[in-house]
């Protein structure tokens, strides 16, 4: 997994924080992802797992320590079919 190919990979196992959101509760949940929804991330934090909308929010991920940050509309999908998107995969 490399920086630019991060939306077509698996999420779980990743270290996110939200950077911005139209919800103010939102921005600052940081932790680990520990499973994804269609349209949610399930984000294990020091106060214990929380359900962040994808669509709203953008996210900063952490990857072999470099910063990520992807807006949250581009993660929404099955994340098995987003794994599966034409973009130069290996897997497909």
């Amino acid at each position: 997994m490399t920086p630019k190919s991060l939306v077509r990979h698996e999420l779980a196992g990743l270290d996110v924080e939200v950077t911005d959101s139209p919800n103010p509760d939102l921005v600052g949940i940081a932790g680990r992802v520990v499973d994804e929804t269609t349209n949610t991330l399930l984000v294990a934090t020091s106060d214990g797992v929380k359900q962040v909308p994808k669509a709203a929010a953008t996210f900063r991920f952490t990857v072999d320590s470099t910063d990520v940050v992807v807006e949250g509309d581009r993660l929404v999908a099955r994340p098995a079919r987003r794994t599966e998107q034409i973009g130069g995969s290996l897997w497909q």
